[in-house]
């Protein structure tokens, strides 16, 4: 609902460097540039180090994670773009096949903010990407999940047989 508060979790904490990608679809650039003013604002006010990169659509974003996960050295992700309904059923492939992508690297252990925008009009686009800063919302959830991820890392795994002692 429009208007509606809802609960934000409070921004954690840390006390190692944290090193973020941004990968943005910027098809619709204004509404790019907004949610990437946002994510960047809370990245920058966590102290995260962080980069952009640009594939040209949200179908081309989980792939550019996969890469860097794979490849580079970050411990987040954000995930950036806007797709708005068209005529054809273009709209549910690209939104369902980004998001399942997105998921899918999420349950393998990257740590993703998904700001990829589906929406009906540009209107809710910009309300979304501005007003709301869903961006900014997007860089939080990395944020969050890096933070489980290095406070569970840490946590020591009991699992196997120990040898006997001899003793």
């Amino acid at each position: 609902m429009a208007g509606q508060a809802h609960y934000t979790p409070p921004m954690p904490e840390f006390d190692r460097p944290v090193k973020v990608l941004i990968v943005v679809a910027p098809y619709y650039r204004d509404i790019a540039d907004s949610l990437l003013t946002g994510a960047r604002k809370v990245l920058d006010r966590a102290g995260a180090e962080h980069e952009t990169v640009e594939v040209p659509g949200a179908l081309e974003v989980p792939t550019a994670i996969r890469i860097a996960q794979r490849m580079g050295d970050f411990h987040g992700f954000v995930a950036l773009g806007c797709v708005i309904r068209g005529e054809t059923t273009h709209y549910e492939t690209v939104c369902n096949d980004s998001s399942r992508a997105l998921t899918l690297l999420g349950l393998d252990g990257a740590c993703i903010g998904n700001g990829i925008l589906t929406v009906e009009t540009h209107a809710q686009a910009a309300v979304r990407a501005g007003e709301q800063d869903k961006g900014g919302g997007a860089a939080a959830a990395a944020l969050h999940l890096v933070a489980l991820s290095r406070k569970w890392s840490r946590a020591p795994k009991d699992i196997g047989f120990t040898p006997a002692r001899d003793g």
